[in-house]
């Protein structure tokens, strides 16, 4: 069993399952119930689950959206840095095997900086998991720039998780399955990265680096055509879109467990810029374990994958 170093752990604080439970409406109020005691649990429940599937660490994060939904600037701060503070009491009850990305209020960009700033430095966390658009915003939006400044300067890794879009897009409209996790988070958050290749965030901020979940969310499958239709319509960028995404950009096989996409993955961005996560509770641990340990692989790469890369890019041991 190879030794691993999960990335997309979630939890929830006391003050943020109101934000949650409005996206559990359409889920059995059983499952919703389960899933809510695995998120609010760090002691037996999800370490027993990390001990069977050879996970040594978990690094925790708020599952979405937390306050990045919240109306209220004041209130989305004080709350995001409450959840920080809680998650960092539950980190040192067992710190060999827990770590933190922060949660961090988006509607104040400087705000959020030195919130991710205190979370890093003071609070010893990963980076962040910023749950996609914040009520509409983007982070390219020009207003987001010093936030992607201290986020270079501080050499921070940032989770772009998925969310919901602003508008459900039309072209589902009557097929409910193909709703959010099955295919409109991907496109979603592929598109949210774009935007931020697109225009030119990591020509400004070149040590910016961003994770991805779900091998990638098709982005490495796509390279060649980003660099075609960039050349086709004058995008001014000092390098190729798809330079950017091998160069900024780490993927988690997170809810992929499959080989065909993660052999794409290495493929198209590199064996050290893939890694292992199994997004707990929403994905079943046993399942991402059972993949990483039997995918065909080099033993090396896949020692990389489960636990080397993650530990190279956070600075774990």
């Amino acid at each position: 069993m190879a030794k691993k170093i999960a990335l997309e752990e979630h939890f929830l604080s006391p003050g943020l399952v109101d934000y949650w439970k409005p996206t559990m409406t359409e889920v059995a109020p059983e499952i919703v119930g389960g899933l809510l005691k695995k998120l609010t649990d760090f002691g037996a429940l999800r370490l027993e689950g990390m001990d069977r599937n050879g996970i040594a660490r978990a690094v925790l994060a708020v599952s979405g959206p937390g306050v990045q939904v919240e109306r209220d600037t004041a209130t989305a701060i004080a709350k995001a840095k409450e959840s920080n503070d809680f998650l960092a009491g539950e980190i040192q009850k067992a710190p060999d095997r827990y770590s933190g990305f922060a949660h961090l209020a988006m509607q104040d960009a400087r705000a959020a900086a030195d919130e991710l700033e205190r979370c890093v430095k003071q609070l010893k966390f990963c980076g962040a998991m910023i749950n996609g658009h914040t009520n509409g915003k983007y982070l390219d939006d020009p207003s987001y720039e010093p936030f992607w400044e201290r986020v270079d300067a501080l050499g921070a890794a940032i989770y772009l998780h998925p969310v919901d879009p602003v508008v459900p897009s039309p072209a589902l409209e009557g097929y409910k399955a193909l709703r959010r996790a099955t295919w409109e988070w991907g496109f979603e958050t592929g598109s949210h990265v774009l935007r931020l290749v697109f225009g030119g965030t990591f020509d400004r901020h070149p040590r910016a680096r961003l994770i991805l979940g779900h091998m990638g969310e098709t982005l490495p499958y796509l390279l060649w055509r980003f660099d075609s239709r960039a050349k086709l319509y004058g995008v001014k960028l000092k390098k190729p879109p798809s330079h950017y995404i091998k160069d900024n950009v780490w993927v988690t096989v997170s809810g992929m467990f499959s080989a065909e996409p993660l052999m794409c993955a290495i493929a198209a961005l590199g064996p050290e810029r893939v890694m292992f996560s199994a997004d707990y509770p929403f994905e079943n641990s046993d399942d991402a374990a059972q993949f990483m340990d039997s995918v065909p692989l080099d033993e090396k790469l896949r020692a990389d994958i489960a636990y080397n890369n993650a530990a190279k890019l956070l600075k774990l041991t």
